[in-house]
């Protein structure tokens, strides 16, 4: 019978998934992929959020979308290597519990929830601010305050940001691979909107709107960079296909820089034409902010419609895969049992986890009916700060444990990135409300709480679970295996052609 400590601190192989366990279709390529990460990304942080951090660090906001940029850039690099190393599904989680142990990644677990459940439920919030502004540009009324805002916001449901998580839920329903299709042509569109907006909104531009470029100094410019981040969580979403991504070891690290390199671009350039084109004072609380900026340049309803639909478009996008992360980490979390089993049945038919997604696809439309999107983008923003800084020690335990392990990515420069990736997160994370940290470390308690009971009881490495033959021995932080052990589990993974 292993100890607490034992408990806490055993790590899962850093393989594939081993023979017996549950398996989901790999139907999903590179480029696919690199789509999830750019339909996970682009969306959030140009539609809608510019009303939350402008009004923050004023025209400086470019600077916190840089810094944002560059913390989730140093980050995306470290996810890169530890997806081409353990490139299974279920993302931090999984790479906390094969470098830190099976008591921090349920922490992580607790993160995730957060970073994906209520980034579903914020961004869902902002779909619904664009629905009624389409609705006002094609027929002249809109949604009542009643039925489009949450209650602390004047109304009593969010109908619109329910039904397109219900949406979501139905295509992912449908199988991973028709769910990647249509999140790779919306993508497309989005991108089309996004250079449209930029190309109008150059056409109005007033340097005067830079005249006081940080009002608030470099701490509002580092708290705009807090409020913005979670609209980079989509590049962690790349790394939650990892069970059905198709050559998962070159695909994952690859797709993850190419969604990296066209977020930050299209962010800091659509920022610029924004801020432009409009002066900073009116961003605070404005709906569907971008297409009220067209409106405003040109005088008519017909550009602010089209980036209205675009922005439709964009934010389904973003849903369908923050939906999607979210029901992938519970999987791997269920097939690990650290919560009910019921979260890792697999439709026999689609090959995807349905119960699963009905349970996230109710919970996510309760958040989003009720709750207002200052504080869910918050939330959201802690939970994905601190998953990024688990990855980021993750890499450096990961390369001194077993610098033998077989990479499809290796970082350059040493442990300077993942050191930079650390600090930036903790930076950012200091900034952020009081009241957001105290209920981020509530909720990690409460999780902690439920693995005390239920988790380190079911877990899969308690009750004992089937062992591929090219896998690495069961390992803990406790008793380590030697060297020679790991160099030959990993020559034992290429002879198989495991990938």
């Amino acid at each position: 019978m292993p100890t607490i400590a034992q408990q806490l601190l055993r790590r899962k192989p850093t393989t594939p998934v081993g023979a017996g366990e549950v398996h989901l279709k790999r139907s999903i390529g590179l480029f696919s992929l690199t789509m999830i990460g750019v339909g996970g990304t682009l969306g959030t942080g140009i539609f809608f959020i510019l009303s939350q951090a402008v009004p923050v660090a004023g025209p400086a906001v470019i600077w916190s979308f840089v810094i944002g940029g560059i913390v989730a850039g140093l980050t995306a690099l470290c996810y890169a290597e530890m997806a081409g190393a353990v490139p299974v599904s279920g993302s931090t989680y999984s790479y906390a519990y094969a470098t830190l142990g099976e008591g921090t990644a349920m922490a992580v677990g607790a993160c995730l929830l957060l970073e994906y459940g209520v980034s579903t439920a914020a961004v869902a919030v902002g779909w619904s601010q664009y629905v009624n502004q389409l609705l006002q540009n094609l027929f002249g009324w809109q949604l009542p305050v009643q039925l489009s805002q949450a209650p602390e916001q004047g109304g009593i449901v969010n109908v619109p940001a329910v039904i397109v998580i219900v949406l979501c839920g139905l295509l992912l329903m449908r199988g991973a691979r028709e769910s990647t299709l249509v999140n790779s042509i919306m993508v497309v569109v989005k991108i089309s909107v996004v250079l449209f907006f930029c190309a109008v909104a150059f056409t109005g531009w007033n340097a005067d709107h830079f005249h006081n470029f940080a009002p608030a100094g470099f701490a509002g410019i580092v708290g705009g960079a807090g409020i913005i981040f979670f609209s980079f969580v989509g590049l962690d979403a790349v790394s939650t296909a990892g069970d059905e991504a198709k050559n998962p070891k070159r695909n994952l690290p690859l797709a993850i820089i190419f969604a990296l390199g066209i977020i930050i671009t299209l962010y800091v350039l659509t920022c610029l034409a924004a801020l432009g084109a409009q002066a900073p004072a009116k961003f605070e609380n404005q709906d569907a902010g971008l297409a009220a900026i067209l409106q405003n340049i040109i005088g008519s309803t017909w550009p602010g419609t089209v980036v209205a639909i675009g922005a439709i478009i964009s934010i389904f996008s973003v849903t369908l895969v923050c939906l999607y992360g979210q029901t992938r980490i519970l999987f791997a979390m269920s097939r690990d049992g650290m919560i009910p089993p019921v979260f890792a049945k697999v439709d026999p038919r689609t090959l995807s986890p349905v119960r699963n997604t009905v349970i996230v696809m109710i919970a996510t439309s309760i958040l989003a009916a009720v709750i207002p999107i200052n504080f869910l983008a918050e939330m959201t923003s802690i939970g994905t700060l601190v998953a990024f800084l688990v990855v980021s020690v993750g890499v450096i335990i990961l390369r001194v444990r077993e610098p033998e392990l077989e990479r499809g990515f290796r970082l350059p420069l040493g442990w300077t990135i993942p050191i930079l990736s650390i600090i930036g997160c903790i930076a950012i994370i200091t900034q952020l409300r009081v009241i957001t940290i105290v209920v981020f470390l509530i909720w990690a308690a409460v999780f902690l709480v439920f693995y005390w009971f239920y988790g380190r009881k079911h877990s899969a490495l308690e009750v004992g679970r089937p062992v591929a033959d090219a896998e690495a021995p069961y390992t803990t932080n406790v008793a380590q295996p030697s060297t020679e052990a790991v160099r030959q589990a990993g020559a034992e993974r290429r002879k198989a052609g495991l990938r």
